[in-house]
């Protein structure tokens, strides 16, 4: 027998509605809440010197002008290399007053690595001669006046063309020359635009850099500040998914929270 015959079966018509009604908000909840586990997990997060989204191409934007001295070098390579221990594909924008394109989009991180070497010093090795940074391509001939519109629109060019597009990571001390201004709010709309993502890297900018170039690119951009190369792990390090193992215990509590609220009562008037 399923069903209990009740003489005051009318009386609980509202209980049961409300039964009804809180297993099925309930129930909607943790479908709700298994649907966003499963997109969060099929978009997961690469955390280097940036947050960058999964599978994210990076086109490195990197300032290699006279404003960048040897005391900020160790920054640069700490950057390059945390990139190139990424899993990301990359391409790499050399500028100062003008820019060129060092490595093609595409090409994977790793192959960052052989810069790193420029902009980390050797092991002294003569008592009483400090090491230096060893001569890297760029310091004779490609170390100019600072012009960050030029990486940048190089840059645009490059992620435009991209299937994909990709996130462009500019590396400097953003230090600009002050006419170089104008034309680089003009670039920095240009992304807006076409929506491509942009991401900073601050080689010890100062305070007044910061805040003019946050003016320009978006208050929303967050400009990150350079690791040392000491400051770089070993190996990459995954950050532990905390926000998908809430969604699980919160969809598992409201599936327990709908089964404990109460059994389904069923009756009949006769």
């Amino acid at each position: 027998m399923s069903a209990i015959p009740l003489a005051d079966a009318p009386a609980l018509r509202r209980p049961a509605r409300l039964t009804f009604a809180i297993r099925t908000v309930l129930g909607a909840a943790a479908l709700g809440l298994v649907l966003a586990f499963l997109l969060l997990s099929r978009h997961p997060h690469t955390s280097t010197v940036v947050p960058l989204p999964h599978d994210s191409g990076i086109v490195l934007v990197l300032d290699v002008s006279a404003s960048i001295s040897s005391d900020t070098y160790s920054r640069i390579g700490g950057t390059l290399a945390a990139i190139a221990r990424s899993n990301a594909r990359t391409g790499l924008v050399v500028f100062s007053d003008s820019a060129y394109e060092a490595l093609p989009p595409g090409t994977p991180a790793s192959s960052l690595t052989p810069f790193v070497r420029y902009f980390t010093l050797p092991q002294q090795t003569q008592a009483g001669f400090a090491p230096t940074f060893p001569p890297n391509p760029w310091t004779n001939a490609f170390t100019g006046g600072t012009r960050i519109s030029t990486g940048m629109e190089l840059a645009h060019t490059i992620a435009q063309a991209q299937a994909r597009r990709p996130t462009v990571v500019l590396v400097s001390d953003l230090d600009d020359d002050p006419d170089d201004l104008a034309p680089l709010a003009g670039v920095l709309a240009a992304y807006g635009r076409d929506r491509i993502p942009v991401r900073v890297v601050g080689l010890d900018p100062s305070p007044e850099d910061v805040t003019l170039f946050r003016r320009l690119v978006g208050s929303s951009v967050p400009v990150a500040q350079a690791p040392t190369p000491e400051q770089v792990p070993a190996h990459d390090l995954t950050a532990f998914p905390t926000l998908l193992l809430a969604l699980a215990l919160a969809a598992a509590l409201a599936l327990a929270l709908r089964e404990a609220w109460s059994p389904r009562l069923e009756w009949s008037g006769g």
